[in-house]
């Protein structure tokens, strides 16, 4: 056994391994760095023994795990000729170029008639990133039903943190036990799901934000997913992770190739927000990462619904302007014939009843008011009752032997299918060309069901590679418009759809309260600037819970801000109220999306505690909201990590909102004056905040002498 390639930052190692017979790579070890390495050395301390009674050779998990090598686990690929041959291929490597940041290697495996490529680099934020292509090299079409790469994690990690729940409820944390038991992470819905979002995350025994060792897996794909998390195979444990395929769905004709989602790795030493801190910091530093100030925007749809008049919007164009938006986001309800959820979606062109003059003297109003124009979108979905549907039912992704599934009174269109993406692109092109339109929410609200392209073969794969496609050709053409996914709020959130788009839409639940939950989830991977968060009515649609303007407001001030709420009903108080929230936000905008995250661990589970401080550690936004009844009338002290520990720091209450908290002693004080102590006293000691009631939140700034 000797080392192929040690990655290193200096704070982090991946030494990857390989065996003398030239077989495919392993990572034998992923975590702190190592320092200087003698590699004969490190490669026989990783050696393990080979017991008696079994194989005469300890098979590893190579990057893609080979059943051919006697690996017992879920195998890294799976396929086969037509005739069921080359079912276990055996890799060798051809060629290798690596140095201390990145790792490519050359396989080939001469009797399947296959070769395979790997690309391992460790990024300047420390996330490692792994890519995978591929290719038949043989005369026969080679049928693909998986190809996952396998990444060990140490043997103490035994906890797992895996994300998911519902609609208007996503991002939810579960932990569970990981010893001698395999979890399997599957999505099947055709884009990534409110159900299973496609991390996880292992840590040593009680890990949480500040303390642990924690290792973190994400795959960057909006389609079908697959993650297993494997602690029962041969005393290994490791992740699986890679994109979930149909049977049948990949043909690779002879010089044909599959490229694999690229998958995500983040190591934290020294705890879960070290990980996510990695996480945010690469995600930043991509090429296309929004640049300019989030626009503070105000979203039509919990405002008007589809009750689209010309004069109630231009009414409420000029109460957001008064209480400072930045952006006018006319939601759905705008085009031919959609009245209501049952027609119109296909039909993307003005509707002529309701706008006689078209949507121009609503943006001349808009942008006479100083605000951006955004208009929404579902160019995805098709309502059967829609000239498009009537010109074209052969174009949605379903088997035309059986009757069409509806969800929410709609199909869905085959975007694997180039005239289907020639005819949308025409459309939205047109939209962007004749309107002054400088933002696109983009929404997509329906599960793929036996998704069948028009081959008769599994569908999602080419359905998911067409709508990048369209997004990236809008893109191209309109440069300077900013897009918004949103798949009924969080069911498309990864890192592939955010190379395409400048914000996700969180969550279709604007419940402050749902929202503390939601978005700490959020959290784990993403960063706070592109994470729609919105202040709604005092009651939410979604729960009917009502909360306080300073709940609501707390609540949606970490991510980028919007409204969404008929700010025709508030009065003259309220409205001053919200222009205040408004101008805060404002004054923290750059910290709060450029500084690094900070969640903070609290021993009271009913204490939502978290922030933001700046890169120099100069200022930091901390939030506290108490989410439930605690186990006392009085609760721990409120500890803030992350801050310059010799430096002194002022720490003041913003009160805005409306705002009130329970009894202190010493409030009134604090709040003309507040209180000076240094980081290091922040972080160990803390202080004790008045009382917060249930779904009371209190908001502290911190800025350093």
């Amino acid at each position: 056994m000797n080392v192929h390639a040690h990655l290193t930052d200096g704070a982090i190692s991946v030494v990857v391994l390989g065996d003398a017979a030239g077989g495919a790579p392993w990572i034998g070890h992923w975590g702190s760095a190592l320092g200087s390495l003698d590699e004969s050395d490190l490669a026989l301390a990783l050696e393990r023994p080979v017991p008696g009674g079994g194989l005469d050779v300890d098979p590893p998990p190579g990057l893609v795990a080979e059943a051919g090598q006697a690996w017992f686990g879920s195998p890294g690929i799976v396929g086969r000729r037509a005739k069921g041959t080359d079912f276990a291929p055996r890799f060798k490597v051809d060629g290798l170029i690596a140095d201390e940041r990145e790792a490519t290697w050359q396989l080939s495996d001469e009797q399947a008639g296959l070769s395979l490529e790997l690309r391992l680099v460790l990024t300047a934020s420390g996330v490692v990133t792994i890519d995978s292509k591929l290719s038949n090299a043989g005369c026969e079409p080679y049928w693909l039903d998986g190809l996952q790469v396998t990444v060990p994690v140490p043997g103490q990690a035994l906890e797992l943190l895996t994300v998911g729940g519902r609609w208007t409820n996503e991002f939810r944390q579960t932990r569970s036990p990981w010893i001698d038991n395999c979890m399997t992470i599957e999505n099947r819905r055709g884009k990534t799901s409110h159900e299973r979002a496609g991390m996880a995350f292992a840590g040593t025994p009680g890990f949480r934000e500040q303390s642990g060792e924690v290792w973190g897996c994400h795959v960057g794909w909006s389609g079908n997913f697959r993650i297993v998390c494997d602690a029962v195979s041969d005393a290994r444990r490791s992740f699986q992770v890679g994109e979930l395929l149909g049977s049948g769905e990949i043909a690779l004709q002879s010089g044909q190739s599959y490229t694999m989602p690229t998958v995500y790795l983040s190591y934290g030493a020294t705890g879960l927000n070290e990980v996510s801190q990695r996480f945010h910091a690469y995600v930043r530093g991509r090429v296309g990462h929004p640049r300019t100030p989030r626009k503070v925007l105000l979203n039509t749809w919990e405002a008007i619904y589809f009750d689209h008049r010309l004069d109630r919007l231009t009414a409420l164009a000029d109460r957001a302007a008064a209480v400072g938006v930045e952006r006018f986001v006319v939601d759905d309800g705008w085009f031919h014939l959609r009245r209501n959820e049952t027609a119109g979606l296909g039909d993307w062109w003005v509707d002529s009843t309701v706008w006689p003059d078209g949507l121009n003297p609503l943006i001349e109003q808009v942008r006479g008011l100083g605000m951006e124009f955004g208009i929404w979108v579902e160019p995805e979905m098709v309502n059967p009752d829609s000239d498009l549907y009537r010109a074209h039912p052969e174009w949605t992704i379903d088997d035309p032997r059986y009757p069409a599934l509806l969800g929410r009174n709609q199909l869905v269109l085959d975007l694997g299918r180039a005239e289907v993406r020639e005819h949308l692109y025409g459309h939205l092109d047109a939209l962007l060309c004749d309107y002054d339109i400088s933002y696109v929410k983009w929404d997509m609200n329906r599960d793929l069901i036996a998704a069948t392209g028009a081959d008769g073969r599994p569908g999602v794969h080419a359905q998911t590679l067409g709508v990048y496609e369209l997004f990236d050709r809008l893109r191209a053409a309109h440069p300077t418009v900013e897009f918004e996914s949103c798949a009924s709020g969080g069911g498309r959130i990864d890192l592939g759809i955010l190379a395409r788009t400048d914000r996700v839409w969180t969550s279709d639940s604007i419940d402050a309260l749902d929202r503390q939950s939601i978005q700490r989830g959020y959290s784990l991977v993403f960063p706070p600037e592109l994470m729609g968060s919105h202040i709604g009515a005092p009651t939410a649609h979604t729960t009917g819970r009502t909360h306080t303007l300073g709940l609501r407001a707390a609540s949606a001030l970490f991510g980028h801000l919007g409204i969404e709420w008929n700010l025709l009903t508030a009065d003259e108080t309220v409205m001053a109220q919200v222009t205040e929230i408004v101008s805060t936000h404002k004054r923290f905008r750059g910290l709060l999306h450029s500084g690094r995250v900070v969640r903070v661990d609290h021993p009271d589970p009913n204490m939502n505690v978290h922030g933001v401080v700046a890169s120099d550690g100069g200022e930091a936004l901390f939030s506290a909201v108490r989410t439930g009844v605690g186990p006392s009338l009085h609760s721990s002290a409120l500890r803030f990590p992350g801050l310059d520990p010799g430096r002194i720091y002022d720490v003041h209450i913003l009160a805005f909102g409306g705002q009130q908290w329970g009894p202190h002693r010493s409030l009134q004080a604090w709040l003309d004056l507040g209180l000076a102590l240094t980081g290091r006293q922040l972080a160990v000691v803390g202080l004790h905040a008045p009382v917060l009631n249930p779904e009371t939140a209190l908001l502290l700034h911190l800025s350093r002498r």
